[in-house]
């Protein structure tokens, strides 16, 4: 099989030794086991031998992913729609205070099943979206009527064409990483904001359940980061940090997730209780919110 071996940092740029941080196993499709590892440099985490983008899709091949497709089954599923309605509301509103717009040109990038572009079309904005899954591509189209074109098309598009570009929870997906930061500096207008959603390993929850925090989600996350880690990221490639936002109801998702996984009995309730642990610890300090978003300007 093709993997991605990580001999140099993408971060930092310095030669990769080998430390391993958790050994996690994939729940959700292949009960497989990868390595997380560790920059001793600048202490980015990355999964180290994760199947190469050429072969990584039958690890999404599973119906309990459901950032991929959209089913209601299970008490844990149902509150994860229900979130994601309210989310969409507040993911608008910070669209909209970031850019100062109320309609403009916005690039959606993983835009999944679509209800994100969607929402955002309702709201009078001129939405471009992109989606590597087939499947969840015909489910835009059969739902919303939303055209969402493959990731190829994203090298067709004019650079400084967008007001806005957004990556809800897709940016630890990408194999590419430096050259997709690259990419969407080139894309967005001087005056327009990039905002990413990302799972935070060093999060309340993160730190509670260690090599078993469902958000490493290995192979399919191929990259961990950090508040530290992704503003240097940022940095790297041109871009400033105006904004860092918690989000608290991934807490109590995640550790429900995490205590599934474990096998544990009363999952839902023991997960409540650490996500409603986890939301007290980010009331004072955001950055141990189970994810967090990040708005990016340019330089």
């Amino acid at each position: 099989m093709n993997i991605l071996k990580i001999n140099i940092c993408p971060l930092c740029g310095k030669s990769h030794d080998g430390t391993v941080a958790h050994t996690c196993t994939d729940h959700y499709a292949t009960g497989e086991h990868f390595e997380i590892h560790q920059c001793k440099e600048c202490g980015f985490l990355f999964t180290q031998c994760a199947p190469d983008e050429s072969v990584i899709g039958r690890y999404y091949e599973s119906p309990e992913y459901i950032s991929h497709t959209d089913t209601h089954k299970g008490i844990t599923n149902r509150i994860y729609h229900w979130v994601r309605r309210y989310m969409l509301g507040r993911k608008a509103a910070l669209v909209r205070r970031n850019s100062g717009l109320s309609h403009g040109r916005l690039l959606d990038i993983g835009t999944g099943t679509g209800y994100f572009s969607h929402f955002m079309q309702e709201k009078g904005w001129k939405v471009s979206a992109i989606e590597k899954s087939p499947q969840a591509r015909e489910f835009a189209l059969q739902h919303f009527g939303l055209q969402v074109a493959p990731p190829e098309a994203l090298a067709q598009l004019e650079p400084g064409s967008f007001d806005v570009i957004t990556l809800w929870h897709v940016m630890e997906h990408l194999q590419h990483l430096n050259e997709t930061w690259e990419q969407l500096y080139q894309l967005l207008d001087k005056q327009g904001i990039l905002i990413l959603a990302v799972p935070n390993p060093s999060s309340f929850d993160a730190r509670h359940y260690g090599a078993e925090w469902a958000a490493y989600d290995v192979p399919r996350h191929l990259w961990h980061f950090t508040p530290s880690v992704m503003q240097q990221f940022g940095a790297k490639h041109g871009f400033k940090l105006a904004e860092l936002h918690p989000m608290p109801f991934d807490a109590f998702y995640v550790s429900m997730l995490s205590e599934k996984n474990r096998g544990s009995r009363l999952a839902f309730v023991k997960g409540m209780w650490i996500g409603f642990k986890a939301w007290l610890a980010s009331l004072t300090r955001k950055e141990r919110s189970s994810s967090m978003i990040y708005v990016f300007r340019k330089k």
